[in-house]
């Protein structure tokens, strides 16, 4: 199997796991660049940062590039995923959080489980998060700062703020959490941020509150977020279901691919 047991106990006691340079470079550029093709892609599934033009995060580019599609039965990654969330698993949702050099703004504290469950009546925190950094994350270039353990105090509190920008995509700034509250689980569980080269990958909780810092460097940080949700936990919306390209539709159970993502495309990991 492709996790240890310490390795699953980890993830449990933790809330995250990285598994450094999981992808080899030639696998990472294949990512990248299907990366810039989708960005030349025009439609609502495009977020730009305020006030800008500048991409802030691409939606369901499994949808659009052969390369994700396959990423996501990698036998790397999917057994993983089904090692630590033991049923069958589709993709609830996809996206590559772009956060570019010299000003990518930040992502506030929050817990991703919350947003799900508001937005779309996810009925249970039965998901499991892959983070695969499409480049080399740093101390400097904005990475994700975890509370490990926090997972295991469920959440935090359960309501949106008013005035939320977007009833599609649920900024993490109407979900964030308080100074107070913050403050509160540092002092409980610390802080802490997995650092890598480009293709490494970080599992993590649905519910481990999470942020990241604006990114002042000169050094881009994209990441690709995979979200692998229980078949059997699909959403009961209380209202009109998000667009699909937000919260994907086929609930179907994945099935791993025999060899790895990259070979289907003639590329060999190195």
């Amino acid at each position: 199997m492709p996790l240890t047991q310490q390795q699953v106990t980890e993830y449990h006691d933790n809330g995250f796991l990285l598994m450094e340079s999981l992808l080899g470079p030639a696998e990472v550029r294949l990512l990248t660049e299907a990366f810039e093709r989708d960005c030349a892609v025009t439609g609502p599934h495009l977020v730009t940062e305020d006030g800008g033009s500048r991409v802030r995060a691409v939606y369901a580019s499994h949808h659009r590039q052969r390369e994700y599609r396959d990423l996501l039965r990698d036998p790397r990654i999917l057994p993983a995923v089904r090692q630590l969330l033991p049923e069958d698993v589709y993709v609830y949702q996809f996206k590559i959080n772009a956060k570019p050099a010299f000003g990518g703004d930040r992502w506030a504290w929050h817990q991703d489980y919350l947003a799900w469950r508001i937005a779309d009546g996810l009925p249970a925190p039965r998901q499991v998060n892959i983070g695969v950094f499409l480049d080399d994350v740093t101390e400097f270039n904005g990475p994700v700062i975890f509370l490990p353990g926090s997972h295991r105090d469920g959440l935090v509190h359960r309501e949106r703020r008013a005035g939320a920008k977007s009833a599609q995509h649920l900024d993490p700034d109407d979900i964030s959490l308080t100074p107070e509250q913050l403050a509160t689980l540092v002092d409980r569980h610390g802080m802490t941020s997995p650092k890598g080269p480009a293709g490494s990958v970080v599992l993590f909780s649905p519910e481990i509150v999470h942020g990241s810092a604006p990114n002042m460097s000169p050094w881009d940080r994209r990441l690709l977020i995979a979200t692998y949700n229980a078949c059997a936990n699909p959403p009961r919306p209380q209202h009109e279901p998000r667009p699909e390209y937000v919260v994907c539709r086929d609930t179907a159970p994945l099935r791993t691919r025999a060899r790895h993502f990259s070979d289907a495309l003639g590329t060999v990991a190195s």
